[in-house]
């Protein structure tokens, strides 16, 4: 009996062992969507660009609040706009240039000769976030000079947005320069505010809509190539396919107060730990089946390490250990989930008073697979049990879903694709989740096919200047994304082949 119980468990090992090799070595194709040939585009000189966009640095378009600008302090945005006029005459020969009306968002229609088509709309934006008073200091080059150092663009708006504003507005100059003569008409919308709101943006879309407009492709910042990817330690190209949505939750634990000689065992500020603990240990849920995180995962398969593909090929086993290893790494269990983050506590006005409310305000990024009233549910349920507490949605900031995740299976993607793969010198080009906010979400008011991407190859290291201290670009980098837009432009003009 024990030798039949034996040869059928080394029976079952073997078929195991067969099973994970097969699904591991038969396991993604290297590559999601098709890709095409993409025609050579005006050449760029990236000292050139490079000097425009250090001379763009320079305008301090800075926001801090929605509102941003306030009433005469528009004087940045208008001497920038003026010095695009100036610097880029080719390309505002060949379009119109308009104002969203009430706001400083700049709006260029290049009109395509075939009115059949439906357009390509191209997004960045003007302003930056300020720089951490105090700081300035700890720059290689000073944040507001666009000092050019040792191969680098250095200040504040290099990588978000004005390396990307400077480098569209050189393709424009570049191809109407040529010649070129777009079929389908091009739209480039440079939003005012995305740092603080959006509004700009938002605004721009609802124009564009009253107008019937439905861009073939809407494409903006978010992803790059970049080198490496913290997923298989080599270069890979990330191209945004939706990006997580936002909402903010008030809990609030009600108890009586008093003195604190006498304390409760449930004090306010005791149950408000509780909830808060319990929203820490109990993180919503993640899964790996669905787009984007299905098909970033499969396009990573072929520089992945045997381990890693293996366990990725078959989740049904080890689903459990992948997600413990991505939710060590707080950008890896930021891609696979909505994230919980409590942020602000408010209690009582003095040491030795019991409050009797004690609040705590949590910011959700939401996923794809999550919606706000699915999020708040998850926090009501965790919390129903503990005494005293109430949840609410947060009365102010932006309350909205993740966007809808974009198609791998069109031209549009596919010539995104192949620009990265350009870019990236045949890198892997991935389908991939945008963790914070663009002024891309409005898009999808008007086109189902919104991207988030740069044809930019940029190094690990340099990612942290966002939003940081040396914000920087590589010189290099003008050349490739001024390029790398034209070849944009000129591989979605037309009809479909």
């Amino acid at each position: 009996m024990l030798k039949k119980i034996l040869l059928g468990l080394a029976a079952l090992i073997v078929v195991l062992v067969a099973v994970l090799l097969v699904r591991t070595f038969s396991y993604g194709s290297g590559s999601v969507g098709e890709r095409v040939d993409l025609a050579d585009a005006p050449a760029v000189s990236a000292e050139e660009a490079a000097a425009h966009l250090s001379e763009a640095i320079q305008f301090r378009t800075i926001t801090v609040a929605p509102g941003d600008p306030r009433p005469g302090q528009d004087g940045p945005w208008l001497e920038f706009q003026d010095w695009l006029q100036a610097t880029y005459p080719a390309a505002h020969a060949a379009m119109k240039r308009e104002l969203v009306p009430g706001t400083l968002t700049l709006l260029y229609t290049w009109e395509g000769s075939d009115p059949s088509l439906d357009p390509l709309l191209l997004m960045a934006h003007q302003d930056v976030v300020p720089v951490n008073i105090g700081t300035e200091g700890d720059w290689t080059g000073a944040p507001f000079a666009g000092e050019i150092i040792d191969g680098y663009i250095y200040g504040r708006g290099a990588l978000d947005d004005k390396g990307n504003l400077i480098a569209l507005m050189e393709a424009a100059e570049s191809l109407a320069k040529s010649g070129f003569q777009p079929e389908r008409t091009v739209h480039f919308m440079f939003g005012h505010d995305e740092e603080v709101s959006g509004s700009g943006a938002q605004a721009g879309i609802a124009l564009l809509k009253s107008r019937g407009v439905t861009p073939e492709m809407v494409l903006d910042e978010g992803f790059m190539v970049l080198d490496p990817s913290p997923l298989t330690g080599k270069r890979m190209g990330f191209i945004g396919v939706s990006e997580k949505g936002y909402t903010t939750i008030v809990i609030t634990a009600h108890a009586k107060g008093g003195h604190s000689s006498m304390p409760p065992r449930n004090s306010a500020a005791v149950n408000l730990s509780r909830a808060i603990i319990a929203l820490d240990e109990n993180q919503m849920p993640a899964d790996f089946s669905k787009p984007p995180i299905s098909n970033l995962l499969e396009a990573s398969s072929r520089d992945m390490s045997f381990i890693n593909r293996m366990a990725f090929a078959n989740l049904w086993l080890f689903k459990g250990m992948v997600d413990s290893s991505f939710s060590k790494i707080p950008a890896g269990n930021a891609m696979i989930r909505t994230t919980t983050a409590p942020t602000m506590l408010v209690g009582s006005a003095k040491e030795n008073v019991l409050p009797q409310r004690a609040m705590a305000t949590v910011n959700f990024r939401i996923h794809p697979n999550d919606t706000p009233e699915s999020v708040l549910q998850h926090v009501k349920d965790l919390t129903a049990d503990i005494e005293g507490i109430e949840v609410s949605l947060g009365d102010e900031g932006i309350n909205s879903p993740a966007s809808p995740v974009s198609p791998t299976d069109n031209r549009a993607y596919a010539v995104l694709a192949s620009v990265a793969e350009k870019v990236g010198d045949g890198a892997p080009a991935a389908p991939s989740l945008v963790l914070g906010a663009t002024d891309a979400r409005y898009a999808s008011a008007i086109s189902k096919n919104v991207y988030r991407f740069a044809p930019a190859l940029v190094k690990e290291e340099d990612t942290h200047g966002f939003h940081g201290t040396n914000e920087r670009l590589e010189v290099a980098n003008m050349k490739r994304l001024s390029e790398g837009y034209a070849q944009i432009i000129l591989g979605m003009d037309g009809p479909d082949k």
